[in-house]
């Protein structure tokens, strides 16, 4: 890992890591002024001696009036001003005996803690919880990441997390392209669907597309590209490890007649009849850790010449994940994009990086925008599915949010060109 590491910087030399401006995001805004001013803790109901120490290191991380009550009752109220926020625990051995990470992510899930008001703000106190040790998870984890093969897993966690219908995910996804990656903003307070404009923009510009030419987007997602490459003279070919996704971007190529295909079938044994001019690849490359593996089958699949374009969600360290997101978000080998191994693996295979951009920001805008939705249709989300599916999917939107702010996680695109 070091070699990886020191060959990786040196690779660094001839990037150029771009980032975006900032601007002010309205309701955003307004809830960073409010986190941003200096805590002034005053309990007004009972008294600080009678809350556990783990409560007390999260309100020191706490920056905006809230109200915590207890399964008996209490109720303590704190800071100055209207509450923001309200935790209520329906078990009194929750409040009283000290809880990490995990245990409170599966106590809400379960119905057991209520959260309520400025998520954001909560996930502040993220850096007061421990995620302490569990050997089984550990014992799981090894199996799943070095001794069941990469296709079975790949389809193991496509199971698990892409198969809860298309109307799931249509309810806070962008309406336009139905990306379930991260979309581009130009300001924080475009809309999500111009953000999902600006993605494909971008896209087709970095991969130089013009018409005639064959494209293989790897996923495939809802059919966006095809929505936005076909019309412009392009080729699609796309393939899925999920069938909403086969069957829904079939309906699309036949209803607008759209010069694509579609099929069921794993990246890494997918063998075309002949390469394609590019490739394109969003969030996908989070599911094929051995990234060797990944761009020895992209070579095979590309002209030479050829570019593909991919993103992400990446992460400091690889494999780096809590037990909370590991257990009820992305099991099997899941992993954030490591960026230097990737940028290695590339330039190994016989690829030249030409572009890497951060993209942090605007995951965490998108995912912002994809929280606030999921919550406005609350209700129909606990009545077609589960209090504990709404429950645990909106963990995941906010949490994945405020991780893109606070640099827990971080987002890129990379560009590589086949020598």
């Amino acid at each position: 890992m070091r070699e990886v590491r020191e060959g990786c910087v040196a690779a660094a030399g001839a990037l150029c890591i771009l980032r975006g401006r900032r601007y002010p995001l309205g309701m955003a805004a307004r809830e960073e002024r409010l986190r941003s001013a200096e805590p002034q803790i005053a309990i007004s109901q009972s008294s600080t001696r009678s809350l556990p120490r783990w409560i007390t290191r999260i309100l020191d991380e706490l920056t905006i009036p809230g109200e915590i009550e207890t399964a008996s009752g209490q109720m303590f109220s704190f800071g100055h001003g209207a509450p923001q926020f309200r935790i209520k625990f329906r078990r009194d051995s929750l409040f009283r005996d000290a809880q990490d990470e995990l245990s409170l992510g599966r106590a809400y899930v379960n119905g057991e803690i209520d959260l309520e008001g400025d998520m954001l703000a909560l996930l502040d106190a993220r850096s007061q919880l421990s995620d302490r040790f569990r050997v089984w998870n550990s014992i799981r984890q090894f199996i799943e990441r070095w001794l069941v093969p990469a296709k079975s897993l790949n389809r193991h966690v496509i199971n698990r997390h892409y198969t809860l219908g298309n109307d799931f995910y249509f309810g806070f996804l962008d309406r336009r392209y139905r990306f379930y990656s991260h979309c581009l903003f130009q300001r924080d307070d475009e809309e999500l669907e111009e953000a999902a404009e600006h993605k494909l923009e971008t896209t087709f510009s970095a991969l130089q597309l013009q018409p005639g030419m064959r494209v293989l987007d790897i996923g495939a997602g809802w059919g966006g590209t095809f929505q936005y490459c076909c019309p412009r003279g392009i080729h699609m070919t796309g393939i899925t490890l999920f069938e909403n996704s086969r069957g829904y971007v079939s309906g699309l190529i036949q209803r607008d007649r759209l010069d694509g295909s579609i099929s069921l079938q794993d990246f890494l044994a997918f063998r075309p009849p002949e390469p394609f001019d590019a490739i394109v690849m969003y969030g996908v490359i989070e599911h094929i850790p051995d990234y060797g593996r990944f761009f020895a089958r992209v070579r095979e699949c590309l002209k030479p010449g050829g570019r593909i374009y991919l993103d992400g969600a990446a992460s400091k360290t690889k494999y780096s994940m809590s037990q909370f997101t590991r257990q009820y978000t992305w099991q099997g080998a899941h992993s954030f994009m490591y960026l230097p191994e990737l940028t290695q693996r590339a330039l190994e295979q016989g690829f030249a990086v030409e572009e890497v951009k951060d993209e942090t920001h605007d995951y965490e805008l998108t995912m912002l925008h994809w929280a606030r939705r999921f919550d406005e249709n609350r209700e129909a989300i606990v009545s077609g599915w589960s209090e504990e599916t709404y429950r645990s999917f909106r963990l995941f939107l906010w949490g994945g949010s405020h991780a893109f702010k606070t640099d827990r996680l971080q987002a890129y695109h990379m560009l590589a060109r086949r020598n």
